[in-house]
């Protein structure tokens, strides 16, 4: 894999220790692992990291004078939904060896997928000097590092909305509804929505618990899955465009799509799909019930 260096000099490794990024449960901080397997898009995730930077070891290599401003920041990405944002950013100070926490509170139905989390050193403004290849522009990068985690759950793996349906189009006795939209390509986070009627408690009671549901919240979330699913097979089957050959991309709603069907009916090609839900349609469905393993223990 080729690698691009930066027309400037940068802080060497030695000059930042970061520590592990740290996950906040009731304030009870843990090492963030690489995969959080009861996570879901209805928690919030609260991270810091403390990081150490000998300031005095940066401006020497990379011949920064002290009036140079100099910012510790962190930057984080979600496949999921495609989105990326700036978290916390601090100031450091003119020379001596500095510790910085970097802190963040990312809202979950803005995540999902691979969370990429970003600590960068970088030159927060203009800085004119006559060092030999010394950085000059603002936002010049002096240092980074890359910590990424897997976010995974029970709960179905896009955002979730409750609604009142009486104020909605849908019937308002009816208990979710799955929106669709966008091309393959739109991230499936963009592309889906559960809408849940927040007239059906036991619906909404299971939801929140998903991650460590009752007996009776299982049979619910069962349910809610075994129907989702049906509606994605569905909607990926009645459009002709769609395709289990087709490139859409990571953490699109066609790679959804297509690892969908490829765990329900694996082997089977979409005309024999199609053609099968065209002739028997109540079959069809019976046969996709028995694939999601509706009502069962996993």
């Amino acid at each position: 894999m080729s690698m691009q260096a930066p027309p400037y000099r940068m802080a060497p490794a030695e000059a930042v220790l970061a520590g592990p990024w740290q996950w906040l449960i009731d304030d009870i901080p843990t090492e963030l692992p690489d995969a959080l397997s009861d996570w879901d898009y209805r928690m919030d995730l609260s991270l810091r990291q403390n990081v150490t930077v000998d300031v005095d070891l940066v401006r020497q290599a990379t011949g920064l004078p002290p009036s140079a401003k100099l910012t510790l920041a962190m930057i984080w990405t979600a496949t999921g939904s495609g989105l990326k944002s700036a978290g916390d950013r601090v100031g450091l100070p003119e020379s001596g060896i500095t510790n910085v926490e970097l802190s963040a509170v990312l809202s979950g139905n803005q995540l999902g997928g691979v969370l990429g989390l970003e600590t960068t050193l970088v030159l927060a403004e203009y800085c004119e000097t006559a060092a030999l290849a010394s950085p000059r522009r603002a936002g010049s990068i002096l240092w980074t590092a890359e910590y990424r985690t897997r976010l995974q759950g029970d709960a179905p793996l896009f955002p979730i909305a409750v609604v009142d349906f009486s104020k909605t189009q849908y019937p308002e006795d009816a208990a979710w509804h799955v929106e669709i939209g966008g091309d393959f390509e739109t991230a499936t986070m963009g592309a889906l929505l559960l809408l849940v009627n927040e007239r059906k408690q036991v619906l909404v009671d299971a939801m929140r618990n998903a991650a460590k549901p009752r007996p009776v919240d299982r049979v619910v979330l069962s349910s809610v899955h075994a129907d989702v699913a049906r509606t994605l097979i569905d909607y990926a089957l009645q459009d002709q465009d769609f395709s289990l050959e087709a490139d859409y991309g990571e953490e699109s709603i066609g790679s959804t799509l297509q690892a969908l069907v490829g765990r329900f009916f694996p082997g089977q090609t979409l005309a024999h799909l199609r053609r099968r839900r065209e002739q028997s349609p109540t079959s069809f469905a019976t046969e996709l019930q028995h694939a999601v393993r509706i009502f069962g223990e996993s």
